[in-house]
């Protein structure tokens, strides 16, 4: 019993360790704590939080940790548990891995550790990473206002004839990416080009900007107020 405490105290902390890690790139507290236990216990949840992960490489790092972890700790679980019929038992040396990571986590959780190793994680994707290895939103979603969505235009759309130059004011905190028409995409004149039923606007901007000057036919595909 004294094992099974103590090994399950050592995979809490590994968790909040991670947690804490995972914060320190951006993720939100409840998404990598959710994400966290689950790489751990394998459980493989294929939520759209989980491409946070996946798009992310330091994330991936921790996440590819986690996973061997997660294996090797329920060896170590059954491992332990057979031994507990026999004379070898190291309750003492599993003890000290557990208050090691406890000093760890104590360690981590002060506010000015966490600045310094959040900045060193910062210049690591810096000079290490190139920003096409990042998820869109790392690259342009810097804040909750942030939004990136596409506009349909369906049939009796009022827009149909007319140009994005001549829709959007100098003022309007919007982008056009570009305009996908069927398998074309259209870049370099998507401001200029006469915008047709079926046509596919994909925008990038303020949230309270796009929804005033184009309240219907939305698609939000990275809404404002999801940080990475």
């Amino acid at each position: 019993m004294i094992f099974i405490v103590i090994y399950l105290a050592i995979i809490l902390v590994v968790i909040e360790i991670n947690v804490i890690l995972f914060k320190m790139t951006g993720l939100e507290h409840q998404v990598a704590r959710f994400q966290v236990i689950s790489m751990l216990t394998g459980t493989g949840f294929t939520t759209g939080e989980s491409e946070l992960i996946i798009e992310h490489p330091v994330r991936r790092t921790l996440g590819a940790f986690l996973i061997l972890f997660g294996a090797f700790s329920l060896a170590v679980i059954i491992s332990g548990i057979s031994t507990l019929l026999s004379d070898n038992f190291f309750s003492y040396n599993i003890a000290y891995v557990a208050g090691g990571l406890f000093i760890v986590l104590f360690i981590l959780k002060a506010p000015l550790i966490q600045r310094r190793l959040s900045d060193k994680l910062q210049k690591e994707m810096v000079h290490h990473y190139k920003i096409s290895d990042l998820p869109v939103r790392d690259v342009i979603l810097t804040s909750d206002d942030d939004e990136i969505c596409e506009l349909s235009i369906e049939r009796d759309s009022d827009f149909i004839g007319k140009r994005f130059d001549d829709l959007l004011d100098d003022n309007d905190d919007i982008m056009v990416l570009f305009i996908k028409r069927g398998e074309i995409k259209i870049r370099r004149d998507r401001l200029t080009t006469e915008i047709q039923a079926g046509d596919q606007a994909v925008l990038y901007g303020d949230s309270t900007s796009i929804e005033n000057k184009f309240p219907n036919n939305l698609i939000r595909h990275y809404p404002a107020g999801r940080q990475s």
